[in-house]
């Protein structure tokens, strides 16, 4: 089978789910429901072979609506197919996770909560991943202005000594000559 032919499958198991499928440069997508999300992807699990979650992405499509899309990357092992799922919610819906189809969906999820404000329901451990916990904002928001916003997070810049100066795993950049500038040359043997 092909991708195409698995988008059509997921097409006749999920007639309600599915909105669209499209194809685009060889690749091809299938375009859900948020209420019909979980159950199309453990199909691409179960019985569709696609033992592989590569990514989960969002999208923000700021001043439409729905505002948000995630974007589910799918592959077989043999990587000789694969799909995309995409579905489209509201700045106050949830996804359902997708880390009791694929483990590899756990840190996906945490990242897109956390730069886009994403919530997946029943998630094991949603919380920051990349940012501070108690941090207001969702960054790669197209709202999030590009100088930042305030925070209450301490200025954690140092000038102080570095606590490997010299060591045997510090390069010298100043050094013209590429052995000597090589961590390993400053050992002692």
């Amino acid at each position: 089978m092909s991708a195409s032919k698995d988008a059509a499958t997921l097409r006749e198991s999920h007639p309600d789910a599915v909105l669209d499928i499209g194809e685009f440069r060889g690749e091809i997508t299938v375009t859900v429901k948020p209420t019909g999300l979980h159950a199309l992807l453990k199909q691409c699990k179960t019985d569709l072979a696609y033992d592989m979650l590569l990514d989960v992405s969002s999208v923000d499509h700021f001043g439409d609506d729905p505002r948000f899309e995630v974007v589910y990357e799918l592959a077989t092992v043999n990587d000789s197919h694969h799909l995309r799922v995409k579905c489209r919610i509201g700045e106050d819906e949830e996804v359902p996770t997708a880390t009791d189809i694929w483990k590899a969906a756990d840190w996906h999820e945490r990242e897109v909560w956390d730069m886009m404000g994403i919530r997946f329901a029943g998630h094991p451990d949603l919380r920051r991943i990349l940012m501070w916990e108690g941090y207001p904002y969702f960054p790669l928001r197209k709202d999030f202005p590009l100088a930042g916003r305030p925070s209450e997070m301490p200025d954690v810049a140092s000038t102080d000594v570095a606590p490997l100066e010299g060591g045997p795993f510090v390069t010298s950049s100043g050094e013209t000559d590429i052995a000597r500038r090589e961590p390993r040359a400053h050992v002692v043997k």
